[in-house]
């Protein structure tokens, strides 16, 4: 799960938790997982989620073929409580009429009314990032890459290492 204030600037400091998908899949938060707190308006993961934005075709696309070596699919969704959202990796997940639904990878740290495992339902405009695996390295997950750049050097080769992340 990560969470980031995209709808309301209202909050300029936000709480975030990032949930690895480690190389058994995505799940429930580890224990390794951190809260973290990001400055809303953040550029490096205004950017991020652009460009996960403007790749989520091609995205869906290769998780619907699903392709030799290929694993973990997940989308990052923004989900929101009165004036709080806050973003959770949802595996599975699959297209419906009205959009998508899936599974919350883990629990929240601000929406108290969800929890891990539950099933949600959004639409493209919610989804913020994507990511899958292939062939032991990441794809996608733009905005694990962004947090990168504020987390310790242990935290990051932590992820490197064992979630095959090569940003």
């Amino acid at each position: 799960m990560f969470s980031v204030f995209l709808r309301s600037n209202a909050v300029k400091t936000v709480v975030f938790a990032i949930a690895v998908c480690s190389m058994h899949g995505c799940g429930r938060l580890s224990t390794n997982d951190k809260v973290l707190k990001a400055v809303h308006g953040d550029p490096d993961m205004e950017q991020a989620i652009r460009q996960a934005r403007g790749t989520l075709d091609t995205f869906l696309a290769a998780a619907a073929v699903r392709a030799p070596g290929t694993q973990d699919f997940k989308l990052k969704v923004a989900l929101q409580e009165g004036d709080q959202t806050e973003h959770f990796w949802v595996t599975p997940f699959n297209a419906t009429a009205n959009g998508f639904e899936g599974t919350l990878a883990g629990d929240p740290a601000v929406l108290k009314s969800l929890k891990s495992g539950q099933r949600v339902h959004f639409t493209k405009d919610d989804v913020a990032d994507w990511g899958y695996r292939k062939d032991g390295h990441q794809i996608g997950s733009y905005t694990m890459c962004a947090a990168f750049k504020t987390m310790s050097k242990a935290d990051v080769e932590f992820y490197r290492r064992n979630s095959g992340y090569d940003c």
